[in-house]
């Protein structure tokens, strides 16, 4: 029989480093966690070989007794729990694992002096064992070395990655607590080679944009939302600002940054029909909610939370950024380019509401819009009426145009250079039979047709009556069976009331099947089984009804995309100026629904410096 017996004092210490220490970069973000929560207004952090040699943290903050630096070395010892309240902790570490630790699997000095003391002091451990304990010498705050990391554990050591892997996950846990603290100045030293470099008391959008991307500061827009206690700050990069990984999305509950399911899908959805679903949006988002509303104590390394009420955080940010990206109007992301003649750079710019009245792509079919007009009116139509009017305005708008040349010198002189005027000026011609040119005061205009046009048409739908239409259902004939795993459908019952919300009426069909009676109206001759097993599929991996709403979202940008004007289709003068004057009074139309932008401008300086007039 095998005898149950009480571990040693250096097992359970390497047993619990193995729950905290990973890698370098997990031990560098216990210590500088505790840097931060020392009340410090800078750290300095030190690394050799991405920390595999050696990692060194430096701060000002309150800093140990002798007394003090001992017990820390103790498991479960913290000064973090000043009660038993671990449900309303606000600091960042409060397991009292970290330094035990890493002092049970590496060399680890400890230098401190606390603020008012003459002295310091100095203890060092190596694995385990402590190897020296006196005074030392330095200003006030801590510094603590970590040395030869894994050194007498071979079987992690192995495991680590080289030291540039390793050197890029601890960089990306300087920039995440640099940019959850802009407060607090950082700086990072790798190899002697200074990377970053933060001040105290900056910003938060340009903390954010110097550690992120610079482009963030053109390319981006700020967040400022409340909901009841909760309240999101940050910075969203446009929907043309993107990329094609999602490695440049950072998330923070309560000032901790964070890797959360149900975050990132609630940044998903917001930019569900600006973006391709190929592609991810930069940005850095910080949530703010009472401390009793979210609990930090699921893992070991406190990069997952939990919250009480996850419908009510995801309807939060969905909100929020989708009004900050709507109120971006129809600024566009412009990227750079370059030219044998030398560099330039096209500026981005956030195109301004036209002051005058303009004619109106509506108009085409009989339809006006005030000039003053910034968004679309309601309309309690519903989708399929919409497309049905669409189509009626498409056989109009597609039918061959008089000619492409129509002379804009006809018009009196006074008129044109009014015209030139509007933010995207007037239509000169096009190229291909795909991009719209068009000359304004301040540069020349390169449009898309079918990228500007798709998300012209998306609006509208919206505008239509769309999300009204969504809460209305369409009764099957024949009430179709969709057979699935119990477990997704065990999911699926547990919405049936969340999901009729949205149209789809479900009922259980004995253990691995589904009785689907009614579908969204809006989806129309969808297929029910594979729109079953995907919102199955949603709920299986982020457990939020609301990615049914998602969905008709991209139904919408499908009809859109099909119902606009195709690249390679001929237009008259006429149309090209309808749809400059639609695109500047739209919301969100520097984008089409994919996330690419829909136009470009050349400034004049920048056309003469390609042709070296400057």
């Amino acid at each position: 029989m095998p005898t149950i017996r009480r571990l040693p004092e250096h097992l359970v210490n390497r047993i619990a480093a193995g729950e905290v220490v990973e890698r370098p970069a997990s031990a560098l973000k216990e210590l500088v966690e505790n840097a931060i929560d020392a009340g410090s207004r800078n750290v300095t952090v030190r690394l050799a070989s991405g920390g595999l040699d050696m990692i060194e943290v430096t701060d000002d903050g309150c800093g140990m007794r002798p007394d003090e630096m001992a017990l820390a070395l103790e498991r479960h010892a913290t000064s973090k729990l000043p009660d038993e309240h671990i449900e309303l902790v606000n600091t960042l570490g409060f397991r009292g694992e970290a330094l035990p630790s890493i002092g049970s699997v590496a060399r680890l000095t400890i230098e401190s002096r606390p603020q008012g003391a003459e002295e310091g002091w100095k203890r060092v451990t190596d694995h385990g064992v402590v190897t020296n304990d006196g005074p030392a010498a330095l200003p006030p705050g801590t510094r603590i070395r970590v040395e030869d990391l894994f050194g007498k554990v071979p079987a992690r050591r192995k495991f680590l990655r080289s030291a540039r892997s390793e050197w890029a996950a601890c960089q990306d846990v300087v920039r995440r607590l640099a940019m959850a603290r802009p407060d607090i100045g950082f700086v990072l030293e790798h190899d002697g080679r200074r990377v970053i470099a933060v001040q105290s008391d900056e910003e938060l959008a340009s903390r954010v944009a110097r550690l992120v991307a610079r482009e963030l500061a053109e390319d981006g827009v700020l967040i400022d939302s409340e909901r009841g206690e909760a309240h999101l700050t940050g910075v969203a990069g446009l929907p043309t600002y993107n990329r094609g990984v999602a490695d440049h999305q950072y998330l923070f509950v309560n000032g901790r940054p964070v890797k959360d399911r149900l975050l990132t899908g609630a940044v998903r959805g917001a930019y569900a029909d600006m973006l391709a679903r190929d592609r991810h949006a930069v940005l850095a988002l910080f949530l703010s909610i009472p401390p009793e509303d979210v609990d930090v104590n699921v893992h070991p390394a406190k990069t997952e939370v939990r919250f009480r009420d996850p419908a009510f955080v995801r309807g939060f940010l969905v909100g929020a950024l989708r009004h900050a990206l709507e109120g971006a109007g129809q600024k566009s992301a412009q990227a750079p380019s370059a030219n044998a003649m030398g560099n330039w750079q096209v500026e981005p710019l956030a195109v301004p509401r036209p002051t005058e009245p303009a004619p109106s792509l509506g108009s085409l079919f009989a339809r006006e819009y005030a000039p003053e007009r910034t968004s679309f009116p309601n309309s309690s139509s519903r989708v399929s009426e919409s497309a049905e009017a669409w189509r009626a305005y498409e056989a109009e708008v597609m039918a061959q145009p008089s000619g492409r040349a129509e002379a804009l010198n006809e018009a009196p002189d006074s008129a044109e250079q009014e015209a030139l005027r509007y933010p995207l000026g007037v239509a000169r011609g096009q190229v291909s039979d795909t991009y719209i040119v068009a000359e304004a005061e301040d540069g020349l205009v390169i449009v898309d047709q079918h990228a500007a046009h798709e998300r012209l048409v998306l609006e509208r739908l919206k505008a239509a009556g769309a999300e009204n239409a969504m809460t209305r259902s369409q009764a099957l004939l024949l009430p179709e069976v969709v057979e699935l795993e119990e477990v997704a459908c065990d999911a699926l019952e547990d919405k049936i009331a969340d999901l009729a919300r949205f149209g789809l009426v479900l009922e259980r069909f004995g253990p691995s099947a589904m009785l689907v009676r009614a579908v969204p109206s809006v989806l129309g001759k969808s297929n029910v089984e594979a729109l079953v097993r995907d919102v199955a599929d949603d709920l299986a991996k982020n457990g939020d009804a609301l990615l049914l709403g998602e969905r008709l979202d991209l139904v919408l940008a499908t009809m859109a995309c099909h119902g606009s004007v195709r690249a390679g289709r001929s237009l008259s003068v006429a149309e090209m100026n309808a749809l400059l004057r639609e695109m500047e009074r739209t919301p969100r139309s520097g984008q089409c629904n994919h996330g690419r932008p829909t136009w470009v401008k050349l400034a004049h300086a920048d056309i003469e410096k390609l042709f070296g007039r400057k």
